[in-house]
């Protein structure tokens, strides 16, 4: 029997690393939960990271003036899942991204409202 390796044939090894492979790729490509969570919780960082990080790269980068005139292109960012949504292949993630955004913007929102609302009222 041959047990010498020729070159370019499989091992136990590749076989091995192919099917760690094999399942890790199962993970993002078939779980059914994969797509909704990272897509909400892209919308979610898209929210809540993005404007603070735009803000510091702009006050960094130019004088108060322009870094205030610049700062609503950050609503450029409400862009991109909108056009994940026309693309058939990214259309799921595209919808869980939105929802994430809108979601998290209307609990900091109502979270904001309410605490304005309980300062005001327990300062008269």
């Amino acid at each position: 029997m041959d047990t010498e390796e020729r070159p370019g044939e499989p091992t136990a090894e590749d076989g091995a690393a192919a099917g760690e492979d094999d399942r890790r790729d199962w993970w993002h490509r078939d779980h059914p939960v994969f797509t909704p969570l990272s897509g909400f919780f892209t919308g979610l960082v898209a929210v809540t990271l993005l404007p603070g990080v735009y803000a510091a790269v702009l006050g960094a980068l130019f004088s108060v003036g322009t870094a205030e005139d610049l700062f609503p292109y950050v609503l450029v960012v409400l862009a991109v899942p909108l056009a994940l949504l026309v693309v058939p292949r990214t259309r799921r993630f595209g919808r869980y991204m939105l929802l994430g955004m809108v979601l998290t913007a209307v609990v900091v929102g109502g979270v904001a409202a309410l605490v304005l609302w309980a300062m005001v009222r327990t300062q008269s």
